[in-house]
């Protein structure tokens, strides 16, 4: 060949070359991210070599099981994943965009003698879409079930609260408070990023979901079934919050919703005057109880009446309220910044931090009844009120994760923060029957705060035998203000006709009365120190890998409440004069000139037992194995201890009532967990296990406190034990492809002492005193079913089938408690307090062309027991005195359609929520039919909502 004809070719050769780069990287380049993880244990997988055929490009999996592969050039590749002992696996037309994140989860099998097909996946999925989720929940070795952040996008819903509701088997009080399987909260558990999360709420064992935004969660599993490494207190469900890590590239994102309500938004909306700091979550401060105010009641009651007149000048006249002016639309704003940087040691830093802010106003109407006796006939009243009641909420949150990673080693700073104030005005008219007519008014408010912060580890100690170390420190603490709640009754006779005639303020003219003018202020504080050390060992028995994992658990929490309750009494002894006095409207009634030793002046009538300490320390172990047993049937065992010693001390220093309690319980919690693959798409699942539920702090501390709604008096009880439940799970499930599922459980539990609430002796339905007791034993035994799956099923060609996805969850449940007599005053077999007999939850979601997206969700839930009723036995049939108080199903559907604007970086979202405008009814079966029949039934108590809309627009930068 002529030389120059070489050199022709050689030129021709290297321009084709050059031209091809150029045209590869002319297009920009991308990355590629995901997690590797073990098919046969589900555990995650480091040290996987992983590399972008065709290219330089080479990356491994960290301590974690992740890999993040950057500056990948634009185009179609196909990845290799390799690892010493496990088949390695190359899936093909892998697709990096440009300036973009390919996430690609991979599972590696270590199956000897196995030959295993290549794995060809056309496309692209993310880490959060719901294959990967269902991926993970069939690999699980517990029966879960999840949602995935894809999902979540397609909600209405703005917090974790709402999202929760759209679990399989779970609902949701008050959009922030969990049950899960129809069962209360004090059955279950919540974990953020594995750590547990401390209660928010001070009378119950209850996590406020609404305090982290749903654009940070990667996703939600509910574990349904006890494994060893899970809290022992789990026994509807552990609901684990997972909040995404390192972000794959750098986020900016901001959004701003506003919204209203068809009966608040543009109303006359009533209230307290405000303070600037009150839309940012912090009280005014002239709710506080005055600085000079004595300390205990010791201190004031045995003053002369002049001095208790002088300190009760010394409070801030906050009776009045006024028209605050039309109720604006709520508002939600929102930024989120997240990034990864790698460092000049190879090492990579995470940061993802938030800011939230919420504002709103609530106004709904009430219908508040109450009976007499049914010995006194049927719909005989006690009291007919209507509520008109108007709330105000503000809050403003913060979530900052913080991650380092290098080589074998992780660490991770993860901080949430809420500050939130609630406050409520309650315009109460109506008649206590026979007796008077009634103007009452509640005027309460709530500051709450808190601060949990998690510092966590992983390390790799040996990568072939793939032995992790992961450790983690935490502190919650939580600060509930309910300062200066104030109730007031204005009365006059109920055969007064002429409307002329004025209502005069109930103040007592002997002893003070806090549900007729009184004052209540509380303060509770309560911290978490908690610590866990988990040590993983991957190992094979019969040929077969399996992974032990020993752990422990440190976890020490302080609670401190004290409060002040006090009373106005009347000491005007001219006639004319306190005539005069009783008619003045509540903003002067308690003015600076009315308040002397002969006129109103506040009494001290607080109870020593309305402060507590109490102190909770709980010690855990845990030692199980995880992995196959046989080629298709996997095995979870291993057994968890837990000692809990509780102690809680009251004011009361009476010798005859011992209100103190000292409890120190040790319970052996075995667990097991089997999964056999049926075929490669179903699996049957068994699951036995022991778990524990504890009584909280607040049932077991004799505090009374009147509950001005319900008109009862609540008192916890010192003697409660903590509750002791075996369950049993049955699940069948099948993966019919990614994003897709069929699943059927059954569910048994067996509940011995079992923790209700339940009326004292001596009860009346004029005067009701509510406590907690144990009941002997209880079942619960349900099943559940989900689906989730395209439309094409109908019609495999239709492309608009395709992208309709219809999903469902629901869960029959039967429940009994036994009290074997033990209780005269109550009926021997009922359902469980507060389980739902059924839960129901549907949806459809849509996406369409052009960034178009919509989706429709309802939701159902069976009538529960609110308040459990009195009686007593006759001749073996039990009859009611007082009957059992129902919460009716309620049905909820919601809607929205959303649009991708500006080359897909921002989203304009449009909800509907409520559209049925279903209102919240309590009463009491007394046709005991089963259901609502109006005019059969006593209603107690009515809620009417109204339906709400809203609008947000969210830009990522």
């Amino acid at each position: 060949m002529e030389p120059q004809l070489q050199l022709k070719r050689i030129a021709a050769a290297i321009t084709f070359v050059v031209a091809a780069s150029t045209t590869v990287y002319a297009q920009g380049s991308g990355k590629v991210a995901g997690k590797v993880t073990n098919v046969k244990t589900g555990e995650t997988i480091a040290g996987v070599t992983v590399k972008v055929l065709g290219t330089a490009r080479v990356g491994s999996s960290d301590v974690t099981g992740n890999y993040n592969i950057p500056a990948v050039p634009a185009g179609k590749y196909t990845l290799e994943f390799s690892y010493l002992g496990f088949a390695t696996k190359q899936i093909t037309d892998v697709e990096i965009k440009d300036k973009d994140v390919t996430n690609l989860d991979v599972v590696l099998d270590n199956s000897e003698g196995k030959v295993l097909d290549q794995v060809v996946i056309t496309g692209t999925f993310k880490k959060e879409s719901i294959g990967a989720l269902y991926a993970q929940q069939k690999n699980s070795i517990s029966i879960s079930d999840g949602i995935s952040a894809e999902v979540i996008k397609k909600t209405p819903d703005k917090n974790t609260g709402e999202v929760l509701k759209r679990v399989s088997g779970a609902s949701v009080q008050d959009n922030k408070f969990i049950i899960i399987r129809g069962l209360s909260d004090r059955y279950n558990s919540a974990l953020l990023n594995n750590s547990p999360l401390p209660s928010t709420e001070p009378d119950r064992k209850a996590f406020s979901f609404d305090i982290i935004p749903s654009s940070l969660i990667d996703n939600i599993v509910i574990s349904k079934t006890a494994t060893p490494d899970l809290p022992g207190d789990l026994t509807g469900g552990a609901a684990n919050i997972k909040t995404k890590d390192f972000p794959d590239k750098k986020t900016i994102e901001i959004s701003v919703g506003l919204g209203g309500n068809t009966q608040t938004t543009f109303k006359d909306f009533y209230g307290s005057k405000r303070t600037v700091g009150n839309y940012f979550g912090f009280k005014n401060p002239d709710n506080n109880l005055p600085s000079n105010f004595p300390k205990s009641r010791e201190l004031y009651t045995n003053l002369p009446a002049s001095e208790k007149a002088d300190y009760t000048k010394g409070f801030k006249n906050t009776w009045g309220y006024e028209n605050l002016g039309k109720s604006l639309p709520y508002q939600n704003l929102q930024f989120i910044y997240g990034n990864s940087f790698m460092l000049n040691n190879d090492g990579k830093l995470g940061l993802i931090t938030s800011l939230t802010y919420r504002n709103s106003e609530n106004i709904s109407n009430e219908v508040r009844n109450d009976f007499n006796g049914t010995d006194l006939g049927y719909n005989n009243y006690y009291f007919k009120y209507n509520d008109k009641y108007y709330r105000f909420n503000s809050s403003v949150g913060a979530l900052a994760n913080l991650s380092y990673i290098k080589d074998n080693f992780k660490i991770s700073l993860k901080n949430i923060f809420n500050q939130s104030l609630e406050q409520n005005l309650i315009l109460r008219e109506g008649e206590l029957v026979n007796e008077s007519l009634r103007r009452t008014t509640l005027m309460e408010v709530f500051e709450k705060r808190m601060l949990n912060s998690v510092i966590d580890g992983e390390y790799l100690l040996d990568g072939n035998k793939q032995s992790k170390l992961t450790w983690n420190l935490s502190y919650s603490g939580i600060w509930d203000n309910e300062p200066d709640l104030r109730r007031l009754s204005y009365n006059k006779s109920v055969d007064e006709t002429d409307p002329s005639v004025p209502y005069q303020a109930a103040i007592p003219n002997g002893s003070a009365s806090p549900e007729q003018a009184g004052k209540f202020y509380s303060n509770l504080k309560e911290n978490i120190y908690s610590a866990g050390l988990n040590w993983s060992y991957g190992l094979k028995l019969f040929n077969l890998e399996q992974s032990l994992k020993i752990g422990a658990l440190k976890q020490y929490k302080k609670r401190n409440v004290d409060a002040r309750v006090l009373g106005y009494v009347n000491r005007t002894s001219d006639f004319n004069e306190n005539k005069a006095l009783l008619e003045l409207p509540q903003e002067q009634l308690f003015d600076y000139n009315n308040i002397a030793a002969n006129k109103l002046y506040l009494d001290d009538i607080t109870n020593a037992t309305n402060s507590y300490e109490g102190t909770g320390d709980l010690n855990a172990g845990y030692i199980m194995i995880s992995g196959n047993v046989a080629e298709k049937l996997k095995a979870t065992v291993g057994v968890r201890v837990e000692n809990y010693i509780e102690k809680l001390n009251t004011g009361s220093t009476s010798s005859d009532v011992n209100n103190n309690v000292n409890n120190n319980y040790t319970d052996f919690l075995p667990s097991l967990n089997l999964t056999y693959e049926l075929t490669p798409k179903t699996n049957l699942r068994f699951s036995y296990s022991n778990t524990v539920a504890r009584a909280q702090f607040r049932e077991l501390a004799a505090f009374s406190f009147y509950d001005f709604i319900t008109n009862n008096m609540k008192i916890g009880n010192p003697n409660l034990k903590r509750s002791k439940i075996s369950n049993i799970d049955v699940r069948y499930e099948f993966y019919p492809s990614l994003g897709k599922l069929i699943s059927v459980s059954a569910f048994y539990k067996d509940l011995k002492n079992p923790i209700e609430s339940n009326f004292l002796s001596g009860s009346t339905a004029v005067s009701k005193s509510m406590s907690f007791i144990n009941a002997p034993k209880a079942y619960i035994a349900g099943a559940e079913v989900e689906i989730r799956h395209d439309l094409s099923i109908f019609n495999d060609d239709s492309e608009f089938l395709k992208k309709l996805v219809f999903s469902a969850n629901a869960s029959v449940i039967k429940s009994e408690v036994d009290f074997k007599g033990s209780q005269p005053l109550l009926e021997n077999k009922r359902p469980l307090y507060g389980q739902s007999p059924y839960l129901v939850n549907l949806g459809m979601q849509y996406s369409g062309a052009n960034g178009w997206e919509s989706s429709i969700y309802f939701n159902r839930i069976g009538r529960r027991i609110d308040i459990v009723g009195f009686g007593n036995y006759v001749n073996s049939a039990f009859i009611d005195e007082y009957h059992t108080i129902y919460e009716a199903p309620r049905s909820l559907l919601d809607f929205q359609l959303s649009k991708k604007l500006i080359a897909n970086k921002a989203e304009l979202k449009l909800n509907l929520g409520n559209i049925l405008d279903s209102k919240s009814i309590f009463y009491q079966d007394v046709d005991k039919n089963g259901k609502y029949n109006v005019n059969g039934d006593q209603l107690i108590n009515s809620i009417k909502y109204g339906r709400n809309i809203s609008l947000s627009f969210g830009y990522k930068f």
